[in-house]
């Protein structure tokens, strides 16, 4: 239970009751603790609404669980499923591969959906594509990556500052890797480089900020043809505000846009729950994609929610 702002207790909460006939109570079996469910509990994330810091509320909005029946999906909750009991959508589930684990399983959506909705909505990936993902070396770019490559790329690009995190990024098929570090013009010069020799097709970017300003100045245009390039937002883990050169926009054919809450179809969520997650899924329990996990108990996550998980970890809460 949280109250917005505040740290978690671990407390005896009435049990959830479906309000009407597309609920279904489920038993959980574990919940992935995403930024996300991290910035909605502290409330700075866009989508937390002006809830009471009076009012406590189970966070976490989606995990794996049994459905009365007992089979074991992957679901979106209506309220939040870190804990026990909790309500999901009927509509919003994805049944299981019996192969995959509850970890893997409770870690990978949030990824996945960050990567691939991202890569085929927003980029419209086409096989070939030299990709740039901008902060590969989080959960969500270390996916992103192997998505990428999945998808057809002929090439992708990872930059980050962790040197040890982006060499195993490479060991997971990434091509070209580049440090983020105090010095600006080695990374632009490295990139600009690449640029000139592979033009860079699609970005994915988590980070924003200075980043993408350097990043846009080395794929700006100099009046002659330029290739199609889809830049796609999706985390400001580098600020949230950049100053965007007009000459960016002339210069090159560039398609600006963001991937997240509110920015995707009704039709393209049906196709991510009804496709894209079942693929995904399948892919882990064969072992052709992958992700790192750390674990806690949720009757200890009042002690271990500002715990330091390693980067390119996700942290699951199991609940027995």
């Amino acid at each position: 239970m949280f109250q917005q702002g505040g740290l978690p207790q671990y407390l005896e909460i009435p049990e959830p009751v479906a309000q009407n006939g597309n609920e279904i109570v489920v038993r959980v079996k574990a919940a992935a603790v995403k930024q996300l469910d991290r910035s909605k509990a502290a409330g700075t994330h866009y989508s937390s609404g002006s809830s009471s810091k009076e009012n406590g509320r189970v966070i976490g909005g989606d995990g794996v669980c049994l459905l009365p029946d007992g089979t074991r999906v992957y679901a979106i909750g209506v309220d939040g499923m870190l804990a026990e009991k909790a309500t999901i959508d009927k509509d919003r589930i994805v049944k299981l591969p019996d192969a995959l684990d509850d970890v893997t399983a409770a870690a990978l959506p949030n990824a996945v959906i960050g990567g691939a909705m991202a890569l085929k909505f927003k980029a419209d990936i086409q096989a070939g594509d030299v990709v740039l993902i901008n902060g590969a070396t989080g959960v969500t770019g270390r996916i992103t990556m192997q998505l990428a490559k999945y998808y057809g790329a002929g090439k992708v690009i990872v930059t980050g500052r962790n040197v040890a995190s982006l060499e195993e990024l490479r060991l997971l098929g990434a091509d070209e890797i580049i440090a983020i570090s105090a010095d600006d013009a080695a990374f632009k010069a490295q990139l600009t480089a690449i640029h000139a020799k592979t033009p860079v097709d699609v970005i994915i970017d988590y980070l924003w900020g200075h980043t993408a300003e350097m990043i846009l100045a080395c794929v700006k245009g100099n009046g002659s043809f330029t290739n199609r390039i889809r830049y796609v937002s999706v985390g400001s883990m580098a600020g949230d505000l950049i100053t965007l050169s007009a000459a960016n926009l002339r210069s090159v054919d560039l398609q600006l846009t963001g991937s997240g809450l509110g920015a995707w179809s009704k039709q393209q969520v049906r196709q991510l729950l009804g496709e894209i997650l079942p693929e995904m899924f399948a892919l882990a329990a064969a072992g052709k994609l992958t992700i790192d996990t750390m674990t806690v108990k949720l009757e200890d996550i009042e002690k271990l929610w500002d715990m330091e998980v390693p980067g390119g970890r996700r942290l699951v809460v199991t609940i027995a």
